[in-house]
């Protein structure tokens, strides 16, 4: 329904203008229209080309990323696509899921706070475009709005890049809405005590309980951290705190890094290396969660689910098993719920 007006002792001359009310846009890293060759180049050459992902300068970059890696890569990463790929709803897992993750805040949000907020969804590659939900929630009538990178720690190569495809996107705007970013929610107790939830149920449906939790984190070269970046140090503290949660001891949790690419040392240890360790040296039943992802994409349901469980059993790991992110299981909604209203403080009550 158009609820749009002309304002109080404005001209006949003057334009409508629609109901003002608070933008909630989820951001999440994106995803390929399709597992063929170009969409995936397309979607390939937006996130690498991307410098606060590789930050190396253009110079010496993209000749290697045009020339060499996107004569390759996409075939690579498209056959992986291929095989988590939801047929039915023709898009990929992460799509489905943040578009249910997005339904459920606004179900939450709406209930809580009426029209008085739009909800909606963007992706940082790929589409929706956040450019495109910013025009749209501008164009609808939203004055402020609340962007939610949907990563628990912060990295400059998530939650920065995100936010800077949102700056730009306001640039473009005649009349820009006022902002807030959401933070970092890593230690955020309703968060961990989501996450201590999932391990409990996984755990309970098993016959006789893992060895391990391995909590793999996305990776980033060891550079960034000693350039200032904290999610390192976040990650560290996620996995404490959920080890705290669960009443463990030291030895039945450990953080590892996931998705190296490039030459460089990364964060350590690696994943795909740590679990054959692990079943080298007798840990013949883990279980791995991926705390820094908020839906299920890529890298864990084919790194992980795959690639990971096939290093692990190579080495002669007996009982591999994968813990789905949080997705949009109710406490993790509730929890991002907890966030956004606190963060809304001010503008709605």
């Amino acid at each position: 329904m158009d609820t749009s007006a002309r304002p109080a002792h404005a001209p006949d001359s003057h334009p409508k203008l629609p109901s003002r009310k608070v933008g909630i846009l989820l951001a999440n890293l994106g995803t390929p229209d399709g597992t063929s060759y170009w969409p995936m180049r397309r979607y390939l050459n937006e996130f690498l080309s991307d410098q606060r992902v590789i930050d190396y300068p253009k110079w010496k970059w993209q000749p290697i990323l045009q020339a060499i890696v996107l004569t390759k890569r996409p075939f690579a990463s498209g056959k992986a696509y291929e095989s988590i790929w939801n047929h039915d709803a023709g898009e990929s897992p992460l799509a489905t899921i943040t578009k249910a993750q997005t339904a459920a805040v606004a179900a939450k949000m709406q209930a809580q706070y009426g029209d008085q907020v739009m909800v909606d969804y963007c992706m940082r590659y790929g589409n929706p475009s956040t450019r495109s939900k910013v025009r749209a929630m501008v164009k609808a009538g939203c004055d402020r709005i609340l962007f939610c990178p949907l990563y628990p720690q912060y990295a400059g190569a998530t939650t920065a890049t995100a936010n800077d495809q949102f700056f730009r996107a306001l640039m473009e705007e005649k009349w820009q809405p006022a902002t807030r970013t959401l933070p970092p929610y890593f230690d955020d107790p309703a968060y961990i005590d989501a996450l201590a939830q999932s391990v409990t149920r996984a755990y309970a449906a098993k016959e006789t309980a893992p060895d391990l939790l391995v909590c793999s984190y996305h990776g980033l070269p060891e550079r960034y951290l000693h350039e200032g970046d904290p999610y390192h140090c976040q990650c560290q503290k996620t996995t404490r705190l959920l080890k705290e949660q669960l009443g463990w001891a030291d030895d039945r949790i450990m953080t590892t890094f996931q998705s190296k690419f490039g030459p460089e040392e990364w964060l350590k240890p690696y994943t795909v290396e740590e679990v054959a360790r692990q079943a080298e040296a007798g840990k013949k039943r883990i279980a791995v969660i991926a705390p820094a992802f908020s839906a299920d994409c890529i890298e864990t349901l084919e790194e992980i689910n795959e690639e990971i469980r096939e290093s692990f059993e190579h080495a002669g790991g007996e009982d591999f098993t994968y813990i789905p992110c949080l997705n949009d299981d109710a406490a993790h909604i509730d929890a991002l719920c907890g966030q956004i209203t606190r963060n809304l403080a001010g503008w709605l009550s």
